[in-house]
């Protein structure tokens, strides 16, 4: 199973809908007045659905009280980046008690370190995505010791050190030195017309950023390349702390399995309505989210009960049941020991009726599809 974090942008016009800001809209591919939100989502190979969703409050508004007067932004919401949003959405998921994944990001999230770090910290492995230009020690490196002391006066050092000949390098310099015999065409899943397959090739690597303030080396990860035959370099890169006897089709499937994230926005907008949200306050814009994905869950869950697909998803919505002795709001009433000194009749006993016998209807005769011509079958 994945845990996949990823953001998804609304399109907006004015300053007053609640977290409105000029930011990058994924929906258009470049920068301009949006709300953005942040969502957790379950997926595995035949399902998926989000099960945290909040929306980003850039900075602008956390700071200004008028506004937030107005969208009615609860006291306790203070500004938090999208990767601070998202490692709480994880600690809340831990919290919880739902079965755990691998946590998979994009470029956008993956190539921010603390956010890695705390992943990590929770217990959880990640199949990140970097960017070219991420750093990284080649197998068998790592940055080299601190100095030896010298001298009995001051502290003995501690942290890691490079120099001029002792660097770590970029993935992509590394990608394009590799050997071909380092590369494996995989197909991970069957598209729409063909099976998906690319070129890959996997290392262990530790990686570097920062790593000179640190006093031990990170552990050795996987580092996952993408390079399709015919581009002129490598397109894709992630970062794993998926076992390292991990088999390489496994890696590849999981690392591509967040591909779920962008047919679910793009479902829950145009189909449910997840992008037609028209009021400004903080608490509607959540509540509708709530009743999308609400409404998206029970078609997947339907969809997936209609041959041929079977119940694949059993698994995924079992783990989002509702947890034993939940009461929702108003459920009080419900529960109450009914009043013994109500008044009880009984049903009276239906008359019988003088109507005379319907007369029955001969069904339709059978017919052979297969036989008919054009002109016989029409359809209205």
């Amino acid at each position: 199973m994945g845990w996949i974090i990823d953001d998804t942008g609304f399109p907006k016009q004015g300053r007053h809908s609640v977290g409105v800001a000029r930011q990058y809209c994924g929906q258009l591919g470049k920068q301009d007045n949006c709300q953005v939100a942040v969502s957790l989502s379950l997926a595995n190979h035949h399902a998926s659905l989000p099960v945290a969703y909040r929306l980003y409050l850039p900075q602008d508004w956390a700071e200004d009280r008028d506004r937030r007067h107005k969208a009615r932004i609860p006291e306790e919401v203070a500004f938090k980046t999208k990767p601070e949003i998202a490692l709480e959405q994880l600690r809340w998921a831990c919290e919880t008690g739902l079965a755990r994944g691998v946590v998979l990001i994009d470029a956008g999230y993956g190539n921010k370190s603390a956010l890695r770090a705390g992943i990590t910290a929770l217990g959880l492995t990640y199949a990140a995505g970097i960017v070219p230009t991420t750093t990284v020690w080649a197998p068998g490196s790592a940055p080299l010791p601190a100095k030896k002391k010298r001298s009995r006066r001051g502290r003995p050092a501690k942290r890691l050190r490079r120099d001029s000949e002792h660097r770590p390098f970029s993935v992509k310099a590394l990608a394009l030195g590799l050997p071909k015999r380092a590369w494996r065409t995989i197909t991970w899943r069957e598209g729409a017309a063909a099976p998906l397959s690319s070129r890959f090739a996997r290392l262990r690597v530790r990686p570097a950023h920062r790593d000179e303030k640190l006093t031990a080396p990170r552990p050795a990860e996987w580092l996952l390349i993408e390079w399709p035959k015919g581009e002129k370099e490598p397109v894709k890169y992630w970062l794993s702390t998926l076992p390292e006897d991990i088999d390489f089709a496994a890696l590849v499937d999981l690392a591509k399995l967040r591909w779920r994230i962008e047919r679910d926005y793009q479902e829950l907008k145009q189909e449910v309505g997840l992008g037609h949200f028209e009021g400004r306050g903080w608490r509607g814009f959540h509540h509708h989210a709530t009743l999308c994905i609400a409404a998206y869950g029970f078609l997947v869950s339907e969809r997936e009960t209609i041959p041929p697909s079977g119940p694949h998803c059993a698994g995924l919505f079992a783990e989002l049941a509702v947890p034993a002795g939940y009461r929702p709001r108003g459920a009080a009433a419900a529960t109450r020991t009914p009043r013994s000194q109500l008044d009880r009749h009984d049903a009276p006993t239906p008359r019988p009726c003088s109507h005379p016998t319907p007369i029955t209807m001969p069904m339709l005769p059978s017919i052979n599809v297969s036989t008919l011509t054009t002109a016989e079958f029409v359809t209205q």
